[in-house]
């Protein structure tokens, strides 16, 4: 039976977390007097002066509608780095416990990793971008205590395989992250749909891509009651701003916008990848989930920069293991694609 509690670091067991009268008092219409706020208001036209929410349970609750899923379920943070980075403080012991990641694949598990003085043990996936579930079978040891999983994948933009992580799930006694940033260009099912029958899930998702919400820094990420609780007695008190969760809430009373652009997107991409394999300089056009293509090339890196010269910005990913030679190339609006194909081709 997975109990998160058994994986927690052991100074955290006993850990009192901060506290406010707002843990006490669930309304919101009151006398405040507990927090020495200003009570006149705020210099600005509208009101700041209290703090927020610090579980932003109206926000969770809409989340839950949208998502179907129950408010129990969902941890709020600044971007997905914040819950990646709490995973970290809560479960891996410093100069001890390990994770895995599996490259060529998102940056900041490394990173903060790094940060966290945990080794970041790396397992390769397999040439078609896939994972390699021997292999990570064969790198785990009793201090490994997260599997890092994205899909759809970045830099490579595939989903990987669905029946290897439910392996990988079903054999690992420690957490598995999915992390799920794009999974709205994607046809297939969130993972979500997975929490109770695997307890040992987190699925990280974001409002920063499919919802145009990137600058408000909010993540989302789903797991049993249990993994919640930890990561909500260590987190800071207010980690989400006032703002961020009155404009997120605005923004959750218009879907039909939000899948009218995911739509929009997916006919760029379409159109994108067939102006793409008209490019001679393009040698390969990777299979893609998300809203983006990882493309190679010869000379990358010099085709990179000569584009940037002419103020189009992509992401060279030519020296990530597995990705020599690529290009990532989000996809952009009608006429930023038709630019960017236009710059390619006389870059012949």
């Amino acid at each position: 039976m997975f109990d998160p509690n058994a994986l927690l670091r052991p100074h955290l067991r006993n850990l009192v977390p901060y506290s406010s009268a707002r843990d006490d008092y669930k309304g919101n219409e009151g006398i405040f007097l507990d927090a020495n706020e200003n009570p006149l208001g705020s210099i600005t036209e509208e009101n700041w002066n209290r703090y927020p929410d610090p579980y932003q349970k109206d926000l969770k609750a809409r989340i839950g509608e949208v998502k179907e899923l129950s408010p129990k379920n969902i941890f709020l943070g600044n971007g997905s780095d914040e819950p990646i980075d709490l995973l970290f403080r809560a479960f891996c012991e410093p100069g001890k416990d390990n994770v895995i990641i599996n490259p060529p694949t998102y940056g900041m598990y490394k990173v903060s990793a790094d940060i966290n003085n945990i080794t970041a043990r790396e397992v390769l996936l397999t040439t078609d971008y896939d994972l390699d579930v021997e292999a990570i079978k064969s790198t785990v040891d009793e201090n490994t205590k997260i599997i890092f999983i994205c899909s759809p994948n970045n830099p490579t933009g595939n989903d990987v395989s669905l029946d290897k992580i439910e392996e990988v799930l079903r054999f690992f006694n420690g957490i598995v992250l999915v992390d799920e940033a794009y999974v709205d260009f994607t046809s297939r099912q969130s993972f979500t749909r997975k929490l109770e029958e695997f307890p040992n899930l987190l699925v990280l998702q974001t409002f920063s891509k499919a919802w145009g919400l990137a600058a408000l820094r909010l993540g989302m990420a789903f797991a049993s009651e249990e993994i919640l609780a930890i990561l909500n007695r260590i987190k800071a008190p207010y980690n989400l701003s006032g703002l961020v969760q009155k404009t997120v809430l605005k923004a959750l009373k218009n879907l039909e916008k939000k899948d009218l652009m995911v739509n929009q997107i997916l006919e760029n991409r379409a159109v994108l990848g067939e102006a793409l394999k008209q490019v001679s300089l393009i040698k390969m056009i990777c299979p893609t989930d998300s809203n983006f293509f990882l493309v190679k090339l010869d000379n990358a890196s010099e085709v990179y920069k000569q584009l940037i010269e002419q103020k189009i910005i992509l992401r060279d990913r030519s020296k990530v293991a597995l990705c020599e030679g690529g290009i990532r190339i989000t996809v952009g609006t009608q006429n930023e694609n038709e630019l960017l194909i236009e710059a390619l081709k006389n870059l012949n």
